[in-house]
């Protein structure tokens, strides 16, 4: 940008960048345009919460197959 800052993406975009990123394909446009906007912290909050998600539906699956 002309004033030097950087342009900040949003929490669903930060999602959206994790769960490509959980499914292993990324086309390098969108990987080099999130590595410009995406913050590390972003990045880590998106992480965890895309975790916690697999995890819960990993579990919940097994629940319903052991009942």
């Amino acid at each position: 940008m002309s004033d030097g800052k950087r342009k900040k993406a949003s929490f669903l975009q930060a999602m959206k960048a994790v769960s490509w990123a959980f499914f292993g394909v990324r086309k390098q446009s969108d990987h080099d345009h999130d590595a410009a906007t995406l913050t590390l912290g972003q990045v880590i909050a998106a992480g965890l919460v895309g975790a916690a998600i697999f995890v819960t539906c990993v579990l919940m699956l097994v629940k319903l197959a052991t009942s």
